[in-house]
């Protein structure tokens, strides 16, 4: 049973409001991890704005973008973001192989350099992997600086609603 606590309009803070009229005036509704962040109104207003910065103003492709989420979804074992990132890694582009390889831990033989660092980079870190400096300045030299704070950027974000959706019980969307 999902432990989400929503909040009606009725019964929000002036500050939560705030955040909420923001929130669905761009979706026309609140997203799951918000229903959890808007307990905490500057939390939700933080991650909402780099949650847009990370789907649509930042260097990283949407498949790239999408490959990051599903190593996270995997090694948190957070059930929810993964079904819901195996379809819109699909509508992304991303194949059924691509998308298997990376949920199974295996290198998903990726061609796109951009798209390979990602999974480097994303896959080592979950993996407690300290880069050496050469593995370092590989990743550094296709992503840049940019990139390599934005994949850091993403890896944590949902780390935040992999845990969020997971602790808080939410039902797991229909497979892909």
């Amino acid at each position: 049973m999902s432990r989400l606590l929503e909040l009606p309009p009725e019964q929000l803070t002036a500050e939560q409001k705030d955040v909420f009229d923001k929130l669905t005036a761009g979706r026309g509704r609140i997203l799951g991890p918000y229903k959890v962040w808007i307990h905490s109104p500057t939390v939700a207003a933080g991650m909402e704005h780099i949650g847009t910065y990370l789907n649509k103003r930042s260097s990283l492709s949407t498949r790239e973008v999408e490959i990051g989420i599903l190593v996270i979804a995997q090694h948190w074992d957070a059930n929810y973001v993964r079904q819901a990132h195996i379809k819109a890694g699909k509508a992304a582009g991303l194949s059924d192989d691509i998308i298997n390889a990376i949920l199974a831990g295996h290198d998903p033989k990726l061609s796109d350099p951009h798209e390979r660092a990602v999974h480097r980079f994303a896959a080592a870190l979950v993996g407690g992997a300290k880069l050496s400096d050469a593995e370092f300045g590989e990743i550094e030299k296709v992503l840049g600086r940019e990139g390599i704070a934005e994949v850091l950027i993403l890896l944590g974000y949902y780390t935040s609603v992999s845990l969020a959706m997971k602790v808080h019980e939410v039902p797991v969307p229909p497979p892909a």
